[in-house]
């Protein structure tokens, strides 16, 4: 069974408060507020990349876990807003790790590839050892480009987020997962080559509120766990009237999932672990304590993860 033993993070420095963007987009901070849950984001100097911010996230993944880069034998790097078609920064982040010879994998899957590539390195990790999953988002190169769109552009912020994955020897043990995909609704949320963001909100919103608790439902049944029983719930950071309405489908207090959307705003597939990283390292889990994860992207692509410490 694999373990979970750390994660990481990094926000670029600049904060973007909705004062700044709102008067953009001729919206009143507190309109930014009411529709989003959103204060402030983080933005990306012009010239540091999705890789930059990955590499940041891992090295404090790697050293809050004190393993050297050396022992990883895997790889694996979310994006959806990668700067090229190909290479993707999979192999940038292991190159520049000091690592090239191990496998680097891209993950391009907008807001879930955090949560995809957690369970497959889960999967993968008796076999390779060691795996760092990272996810480094730079949404402000896309939401910024004209014509802005009001109801996307305040949503979004740059960031990245890291965790690591081993076969033994860990602070809490994954115990299961369930992955899903919809590509019924891939015209609802996608974003083409030098194209702005297009998303549907209302059909976004729709189906995440609806998927989201199912697939966690779905998760707690099977490992007969009442969600009652779940310590916190470290879901995809994506708006906090969403996060509300899983919590209430759940039947849980909201104060059991953890929420930092209010000072980063949506930093797509970095958020879950953004958000994991600040838990996780000021709440150190207790021995029994049961921790989920969750998240809701483009493509449709949705599922939940378990873990016990």
């Amino acid at each position: 069974m694999a373990v979970l033993k750390a994660f990481g993070a990094y926000l670029p420095s600049r904060i973007v408060r909705n004062e700044e963007i709102g008067s953009r987009l001729s919206r009143t901070s507190e309109w930014i507020l009411d529709v989003s849950g959103i204060e402030e984001r983080r933005y990306a100097a012009e010239n540091e990349s999705v890789a930059d911010m990955a590499i940041a996230a891992a090295e404090d993944c790697l050293h809050r876990a004190g393993v050297a880069a050396r022992d990883l034998g895997m790889v694996l790097v979310s994006s959806g807003s990668s700067e090229r078609r190909f290479p993707g920064p999979a192999v940038t982040v292991a190159h520049r790790l000091g690592i090239p010879d191990a496998p680097a994998i891209d993950l391009p899957i907008a807001s879930a590839g955090g949560l995809f590539g957690l369970a497959l390195a889960s999967e993968l990790a008796k076999r390779h050892g060691n795996i760092l999953v990272a996810a480094s988002e730079k949404m402000s190169s896309v939401v910024l480009r004209d014509p802005m769109d009001p109801g996307i552009a305040i949503l979004f912020g740059d960031g990245a987020g890291a965790c690591l994955i081993g076969p033994e020897d860990g602070a809490a043990k994954i115990v299961d997962s369930v992955l899903h995909s919809d590509g019924a609704f891939a015209e609802d949320l996608k974003l083409e080559f030098d194209a702005p963001l297009e998303m549907n909100g209302r059909s976004v919103i729709m189906q995440a509120s609806r998927k989201i608790p199912g697939a966690i439902s779905e998760l707690l049944e099977r490992n007969l766990i009442p969600s009652s029983a779940v310590k916190i719930f470290l879901m995809h950071q994506a708006n906090q009237n969403l996060i509300d309405r899983v919590a209430k489908a759940l039947h849980v207090d909201s104060a059991k999932f953890y929420s930092n959307i209010r000072r980063y705003g949506n930093t797509s597939s970095a958020s879950m672990f953004i958000a994991a990283a600040e838990w996780w390292n000021a709440h150190a889990p207790g021995s029994g304590d049961k921790i989920c994860f969750a998240a809701f992207g483009a493509g449709y692509h949705w599922g939940a993860l378990l873990v016990e410490a």
